[in-house]
């Protein structure tokens, strides 16, 4: 068999060389003539498997590393009868971490608690149900707006969009790209929804970049209608609006899954779903290797700090936004190369948090994020 896999999937090498024919591509050189006589493909979003790249090849299964399958037509892929799977949920806790650093950034930049503000979260799937719950967590109001979801178990724990707009004082998007039907998501915050807006929130993007008018984004913040933005998924990446950038309150080069656990995550699904496919007898396989930080202690007193300054401190000694916000900024042109080398980022768990003077409340949420207690 013949494998063609994306040269940035990390810890990959040597699951499937026993098995036959290895290739490590970048995105643009996995072209029709290579593929044509590959197995499988194995791929992240900027690989657009299509007819294109497919017509006329052995490809019998493609696996995307990743949570989005927008880059893979899988209409084209159904009637050709070429098997495709993603990796729902790899990074949701990536995300859910990324969301946490944003919001703790921005309420300390803008003079804010978080706890007793609304919060709108548009997409309730694996990350953004991750992201409700953490919000909660920091002792927000959260309200939840996922039409599909809501049509498939019941309309009470959600609510409309137009509420959303209405009530929120911070939106964050969580939705697949759709572009077109009943829940079509393409520049679903346009003009028409920053004018719904009554409270001036701040919105983050972080799922879809086409989900952002850009446009309108530019508008709805040179006029007041939003009071603050962080973007990590723009529209026409890696080619993103320099005048947007210099606009938003926190930009981050498409890296808000990028920890070295939803990494980690995202390879082991693949190689699992080609195991499953082929039958190789690797259906239990994971990823190895995976970086650890040079530092994993986080020592706090609680002494002298508020449950919601002592969260903050924990979650940003883990991963600080304004470092990937300042890398963007000095080199939008290399907004590629930030994501291709991006450094070791790892989630709560591997993480331990040495505490004194600490109330049982605040250790027992550092505990449901996820950290160890020691």
């Amino acid at each position: 068999m013949k494998f063609i896999i994306d040269d940035k999937i990390p810890y990959i090498q040597g699951a499937l060389e026993p098995f036959g024919e290895v290739l490590y591509l970048s995105g643009p050189k996995t072209t029709p003539e290579i593929v044509r006589d590959s197995d499988a493909i194995i791929t992240r979003t900027r690989t657009i498997c299509n007819e294109e790249l497919l017509a006329g090849s052995s490809v019998k299964i493609i696996a995307t590393a990743t949570i989005g399958f927008d880059h893979i037509d899988t209409v084209y892929c159904d009637k050709a009868g070429i098997r495709w799977t993603n990796a729902p949920g790899c990074n949701s806790k990536s995300v859910e971490q990324y969301i946490a650093s944003a919001l703790f950034v921005l309420a300390e930049r803008k003079g804010f608690e978080l706890k007793g503000k609304t919060i709108g979260v548009v997409g309730v799937g694996q990350v953004g149900s991750k992201v409700a719950k953490v919000c909660e967590l920091f002792g927000m109001n959260v309200l939840l707006n996922d039409p599909p979801r809501s049509r498939e178990v019941g309309e009470e724990q959600f609510c409309s969009l137009q509420r959303i707009l209405e009530e929120s004082d911070i939106i964050t998007l969580h939705v697949p790209l759709n572009m077109l039907g009943e829940d079509a998501t393409f520049h679903l915050a346009d003009d028409h929804f920053f004018q719904a807006l009554k409270k001036m929130p701040i919105l983050i993007n972080s799922c879809r970049g086409e989900v952002l008018d850009t446009q309108a984004a530019n508008s709805a913040l040179k006029n007041k209608l939003i009071s603050g933005l962080v973007i990590d998924c723009w529209e026409n990446e890696p080619d993103i609006d320099g005048e947007l950038l210099q606009l938003v309150d926190l930009a981050t080069p498409h890296i808000a899954g990028y920890s070295k656990d939803g990494k980690a995550n995202g390879t082991s699904m693949s190689i699992q779903a080609l195991s499953r496919y082929f039958g190789l007898g690797i259906d239990d396989w994971q990823a190895q290797g995976v970086e650890v930080p040079e530092n994993t202690r986080i020592e706090l007193d609680g002494s002298s700090l508020t449950d919601e300054e002592l969260l903050s401190r924990a979650v940003l000694a883990t991963y600080d936004i304004r470092t990937d916000d300042a890398a963007l900024r000095n080199n939008p042109e290399k907004f590629e190369k930030l994501r291709g080398d991006y450094p070791v980022r790892r989630e709560y768990p591997i993480y331990s948090i040495h505490c004194q003077n600490m109330e049982d409340n605040t250790l027992r949420k550092f505990v449901k994020l996820g950290f160890r207690i020691q």
